[in-house]
């Protein structure tokens, strides 16, 4: 396995509340209007993993892997889930600096309008801080169902 190196993000960004590593530019947001257990999400065209791979024993570089768009996060299993736009392959998305969960990534919609959110991230706007160091709270008492929403 290679050596990780965390990407620093110019401009306004995006953060793990727990270990403040960068996952996003505001810039790259494509939608606000999404939903998921926690409350707000938000769909990123992307969010920013790069993988370095370092010999230490040859004191060089083998090869440098982009694996992109996404930054500072790795992905987890593709799964199938219903979400209130209809059937989606998803994948939870982690963040490398503490490994808790950020997000997914819609790797596939199973019907034809969903399909503009293919390759895309969802950042959940209550695990991440933004641009301007602030945390989303969700009162106790509210519920929310499903996990994305239809306009964007």
């Amino acid at each position: 396995m290679g050596r990780l190196f965390l990407m620093y993000l110019d401009g306004n960004v995006y953060s793990c509340k727990h270990c403040k590593t960068h996952l996003g530019l505001a810039g790259d947001i494509i939608s606000k209007t999404f939903h998921c257990k926690h409350g707000k999400a938000y769909l990123f065209h992307k969010v920013w993993v790069i993988y370095l791979q370092y010999s230490v024993s040859q004191q060089m570089y083998d090869s440098l892997l982009f694996v992109v768009p996404s930054v500072n996060v790795t992905p987890g299993l593709k799964e199938d889930r219903m979400m209130m736009t209809g059937m989606h392959t998803v994948c939870d998305v982690f963040c490398v600096g503490c490994g808790s969960i950020v997000g997914w990534k819609y790797e596939a919609a199973h019907e034809k309008g969903q399909r503009y959110k293919e390759g895309k991230y969802v950042l959940e706007r209550f695990k991440v801080s933004g641009p301007d160091g602030t945390q989303y709270f969700i009162a106790h008492d509210a519920h929310f169902t499903g996990s994305d929403a239809d306009d964007v």
